[in-house]
């Protein structure tokens, strides 16, 4: 067993538990996916997407303060976020059964999430 994710500066005993559960069981192996790759895998085992979690896990892996995205390197995050978001959706443990997809094309149900 390699160092605790939770040694990480701004990862947590939660955040720790995510990846576990996504098979990433230590900071190395986090550390060698990198924070896009290790936050599909995340969602893949069925974590919640949140864009403050993926920025905070981009700017721990550089060892920056978790607030120090800021402006356009923000924004970039963003949009990677998102389309990450609707990659997995498609394919990932959020995604919707055809039926319920449908009932939430025609506006029958909420969205998950909403």
């Amino acid at each position: 067993m390699g160092t605790p994710v939770s040694a990480i500066r701004n990862l947590g005993p939660a955040f720790e538990a995510a990846c576990t559960a996504a098979g990433i069981g230590d900071a190395e192996t986090l550390r060698s996916l990198g924070a896009h790759e290790a936050y599909r895998q995340i969602l893949l085992s069925g974590g919640q997407p949140h864009f403050i979690g993926y920025y905070v896990l981009h700017m721990a892996l550089q060892g920056r303060p978790w607030n120090d995205c800021k402006g356009k390197e923000k924004d970039t995050l963003r949009a990677a976020f998102d389309k990450l978001k609707s990659e997995v959706g498609k394919t990932g443990a959020h995604a919707d059964s055809a039926f319920e997809a449908m009932m939430n094309e025609i506006g029958i149900m909420p969205r998950k999430g909403a």
